[in-house]
């Protein structure tokens, strides 16, 4: 139930205020006051005339008011008769980054001299390559033209597009355009297959994993409640990745579920599985049945032989689909484009193709990715733009190189930031909202705290390598200063 509080506070003095004054009082008209709902109420006056006249002042006010209240508050507010979904409810606190956003400004609040460099989050700091900004520029303009102009597109992207997604993600691996779902990003198509995969489905996540595999699978009602205990929701299966499993999980522990939500390289672990493993998590599904859902956004990245695509594996595409975003290649966290590739042999226990299920999804819920956005994308998978997005690249994992050897030098175990943009470093015994606090206080960097990542992330913290070079150097600097 909201409440509508009101406080009003009124300090008087002989020298500034009248208001008590015997004259006034009998200019005002009795009046009374009524409020819907339960009201309390504390009267509260301070005044400084001789208290001969502040007691008559206050007798002839009163006569006049019938009620007077200080600090009133109102208990009841309108209200409709539409119940709350009762899974938002579940949620715990705020999301993730957005609550990490709230205490960086607050910190920033608190010390508006310091210069607060961000580690944080992991959004791109780099500018997008002028041969796909040059490419969304001219799209625009022809807009402004007739012959130019085009208004809501295919929904499921514009073919030329998908044609290059999948010849340039998916050569030799039998990927076609119509597999391919073009989109606003990652985590748009994440929550879209949610919903198509609905309520009454049970599911898995690495742990620790990017929240919004189970925030989304939350909200649509496959959990149950929040267990406070363990840090846990009930029903989600969390598969266990450790510095001691190589940050795959034991999938001789792991129970049955329809759906396995994976990402590599992963997110916040900055692991990516190997050949090895993968087989071994396609087998899985197999024998239990279930869908796989790949988040490869962090694909560019990986400098060794591990795969890029779960499609790399031997009879993937009749256990897995794929969701991917030029987001992390082509600084297109503000632009929005990634795509989901769903195989045409994945399909339902029914026999139906998912990829039809999908299509009808994005077709109800979706009016397609932007044109601009799409010629932007078209530009990036050209031959220009593939080696411009690897220079990208190549800079935020120099940025990687200089954290990991800055932790290395200071003793801590560090994992992470080979095959991805991301640094993860163990605070053993330690909370690591307490670790993000210190190192937010006494170095002004925002970094981010495993736990928010799972309960297998707490004791460690997640460095982003997304920043200026100069920042990256001195927040290093800086965490010498405080850990040396």
């Amino acid at each position: 139930m909201s409440a509508i509080h009101q406080n009003v506070s009124t300090s008087l003095s002989a020298s500034t205020s009248t208001f008590l004054s015997h004259n006034n009082l009998n200019s005002l008209r009795p009046s009374h006051v009524s409020v819907a709902g339960r009201m309390s109420a504390v009267v509260i006056c301070v005044a400084t005339p001789s208290a001969e006249k502040t007691g008559a002042s206050l007798l002839s006010l009163s006569n006049h008011f019938s009620i007077l209240t200080v600090g009133a508050t109102f208990d009841e507010a309108y209200k409709t008769n539409v119940a709350r979904n009762e899974n938002l409810a579940k949620l715990q606190a705020g999301y993730l980054f957005p609550e990490i956003a709230r205490r960086r400004n607050a910190h920033i609040a608190k010390n508006p001299d310091a210069k607060v460099i961000s580690l944080g989050i992991g959004d791109t700091t780099e500018p997008i390559p002028e041969v796909i900004t040059s490419a969304m520029s001219k799209r625009s303009e022809v807009l402004s033209t007739v012959s130019g102009y085009s208004g809501y597109g295919a929904e499921q992207g514009e073919q030329k597009l998908r044609a290059a997604i999948a010849s340039t993600y998916y050569a030799g691996l039998g990927i076609e355009e119509n597999d391919i779902f073009v989109s606003d990003g990652a985590k748009s198509d994440i929550s879209r297959l949610q919903v198509l995969f609905g309520s009454n489905v049970t599911m898995a996540v690495q742990d620790p994993s990017y929240p919004a595999y189970v925030d989304s699978s939350v909200i649509l009602g496959q959990t149950g409640l929040f267990q406070k205990d363990v840090e846990k929701y009930a029903n989600i299966e969390y598969m266990r990745c450790t510095p001691e499993n190589g940050f795959f999980p034991d999938l001789s522990t792991v129970g049955r579920t329809d759906i396995i939500f994976f990402c590599s390289p992963n997110n916040p672990t900055g692991s990516a599985a190997s050949r090895d493993q993968l087989t071994k998590l396609v087998q899985f599904a197999k024998e239990n049945g279930s869908i796989i859902v790949y988040d490869s956004a962090y694909a560019m990245y990986v400098s060794d032989d591990s795969p890029r695509s779960i499609f790399e594996i031997p009879g993937a595409k009749e256990v897995a689909l794929e969701v991917s975003s030029f987001s992390k290649y082509a600084g297109f966290t503000g632009v929005r484009l990634g795509w989901t590739a769903i195989p045409k042999e994945l399909h339902y226990s029914d026999g139906f193709p998912v990829a039809k299920d999908f299509n009808r999804i994005v077709c109800t819920c979706f009016n397609g990715a932007s044109n601009i956005a799409q010629a932007g994308g078209l530009a990036c998978v050209s031959p220009e733009g593939i080696k411009a997005m690897h220079e990208v690249v190549g800079f935020y994992k120099e940025n990687t190189a200089i954290i990991v050897d800055t932790f290395n030098s200071l003793g801590f175990k560090v994992y992470g930031g080979k095959n991805a943009p991301y640094v993860w470093v163990h605070f053993p015994g330690r909370s690591s909202w307490d670790v993000f606090s210190e190192i937010l206080e006494k170095t002004h960097v925002v970094t981010t705290p495993g736990s928010g990542f799972g309960p297998g992330g707490e004791g460690f913290v997640r460095v982003s390598a997304f920043g200026h070079r100069e920042n990256v150097l001195e927040a290093c600097r800086r965490f010498k200063e405080l850990y040396k």
